[in-house]
Formats: structure tokens, sequence, C-alpha cells
């Protein structure tokens, strides 16, 4: 038995196929802490959604790789006394380096993203085709990717967008083997997607390339990084609250909306999470300069990671009620 289904976890290949099918995206949060995992799964349980838990490396590193394994395989425990059965799967975001995706599918992940896209090409196909060999043994799921994104989040780091180049997406997934396929047409991670000048609208995502893509892959699941709104009243609120973000701008939800209605099946959200979390605590903090006790802040941001992750499977995803 491949040791991810003992912990009760689940590849992406069925959630994939059933997001394409249905014209809906299955969610890819991003988790730093106890907090986040639990909003994360409660925000699941509610809207009864599937759903990708996600680990980067640098979060392995600060909690352990340990303790990432078993904090995943408590959300399972905790969806199954509450009655809910409920796929997660288990992936790790932005690996490098092929001995890390060796690690994870070896201490029970279920999916793993090798992320060669800063390498020549041949490169990242020989990387990618690595990994592949040595997961699809254990019947782990390979999300691979073409083009670059830019900005900064969770230790990856890249200066200036590439878009991804469709004439070579058939020939990336028939030499590398992978499940998935994150493209960049025009998301970026962190707070600061692009700068614009006041009123300036958001540019179009590159729904054209997408479109290609798709002519050139079909039924083939594609993979969105990058892809959070960063809302405005959070960076209002955390700029009220003693904090300092400047430029924040994030995808329009209308774009992300239209791009669930094609073959993307998993959008990453991360820097949405990020800075619910911290509106709520300077928020406590600053009205209670008295607390001390970590669960008073840490519950509210809890709770508004929570209820933003329920409206974006409600209303952004399309996920609620597919589990």
């Amino acid at each position: 038995m491949e040791k991810f289904k003992e912990f009760g976890f689940v590849n992406t290949k069925e959630m994939f196929k059933k997001a394409y099918n249905g014209k809906y995206a299955v969610p890819a949060f991003n988790f730093v802490c106890l907090e986040q995992m639990l909003a994360i799964v409660e925000a699941c349980m509610e809207t009864d959604s599937p759903f990708i838990l996600q680990s980067s490396a640098n979060v392995r590193k600060y909690i352990g790789s340990t303790m990432v394994q078993r904090m995943a395989q408590a959300c399972v425990e905790t969806m199954e006394q509450n009655g809910k059965k409920i796929p997660m799967a288990l992936n790790l975001d932005h690996g490098m380096a092929f001995e890390e995706c060796k690690s994870c599918v070896d201490s029970g992940f279920s999916s793993v993203m090798i992320d060669g896209s800063a390498l020549p090409y041949k490169k990242n196909i020989e990387l990618t085709s690595k990994v592949v060999e040595y997961a699809h043994k254990y019947d782990v799921s390979v999300e691979g990717e073409l083009g670059v994104l830019s900005g900064v989040e969770d230790g990856v780091i890249h200066k200036e967008s590439q878009y991804t180049d469709p004439a070579l997406v058939e020939d990336f997934v028939k030499s590398t083997g992978v499940d998935s396929l994150a493209i960049s047409i025009g998301t970026s991670h962190g707070v600061v997607k692009i700068k614009l000048k006041k009123g300036d609208p958001f540019p179009e995502l590159r729904f054209d390339i997408l479109g290609e893509i798709e002519k050139r892959l079909p039924y083939f699941p594609i993979v969105l990084h990058g892809a959070s709104a960063i809302m405005p009243e959070y960076v209002d609120m955390i700029n009220q609250y003693g904090g300092k973000i400047e430029n924040a701008q994030g995808i329009p939800e209308s774009q992300i909306i239209q791009a669930t209605k094609t073959a993307v099946c998993k959008i990453n959200i991360a820097s949405d999470g990020y800075i619910a979390a911290t509106a709520a605590v300077r928020k406590v903090l600053m009205e209670n300069p008295a607390v001390i006790d970590p669960r008073k802040y840490l519950s509210a941001a809890r709770e508004e990671m929570r209820s933003l992750y329920i409206r974006k499977i409600r209303d952004i995803f399309g996920s609620a009620g597919k589990a």
C-alpha cells in the first residue's frame, strides 16, 4: 500500500478529473502554522469541498517535516470524527530539488510539485522526469511548471515573469509524464503582484495563452500559482493597526472565476491567508494591549482565515459541495 494512503490522503488524479469535467477548481491552500491548518480544514468541512493542503520547503524546515505530516494526518482524523469524508491531498509546493521531492514521497505526501521553471528547458525536463519516475512508483502525483512567475513568496523569488510558451507544453508533458502543469499567464507571487498607478485596472490575464495550451493539451489539468486577491480591506486593516504594506495589488477575483471555467483545475492561495491572519492579530493586539495569551489573537486569525477560505470556495473556486 502506498504510504500516503495509510494516512488517509489521496493523490490529485481523481480530484482533477472531476474538477475538469465539473468546471471548478480545487483550492490548494498553503499553511504555515496550526491555526492556518485548522482554518483550512474547518472551511472545507463546512463547504464540503475537496482540497489540497500545501507545505513549502521552508515550512517543513520551520516546523519539521515529521510535524507537517503528523498535522496533516490529524486533519483527516478530525474530518472523520466530524463524520466527514472529504478528499484531501498533501502537496509539496515548489520543490526545487529531487532529494526534497523524494523525501516528501517517502514521508507520505500524496503529491509533489517540482519547480524547474527557472532552469533551461532541457534541464527542467531532466529534473522533472527524474521526480516523476520516482513518485509514480508510489502513485504520488507530480506537478511540473513551465514559465516563470515573478514575485516573492515563502522562499520563491523571481524578479521577472516569463509567460509559458504554448509551443512547448505538449513536448514537456510527453517527455516528463507530469500529472498537471503550472503555467504563467500573468499571476504573481506575494502581495505586490504589479505596481499600478491609482485608478489603473489590473491587466487582463493572458487567457489567449491559456486557450492555446488547452488546445494543445486537451483534458489535461492546468494549475495557477500566485492567484491571491490581496483584498484591500485586509491591507487597510494592517496599515490602520500599525503595519506597513505599500503597493499591495492582487489578482481580480473576476479573472480567477473566469479561469475556473477553463482547464484550470487547481488554484494556489497563500498570501490571502497570510494577510487575513496578520490583519486580525494586529487589530486584537492594538485594541487589547494587555493581552498576553496567544489564544486570544491566534483564534481571531484562525476565524478570519476560515471566513476567507469559505468565501473563496463558495464564490470563487466553485468547489463547494464537490466532496
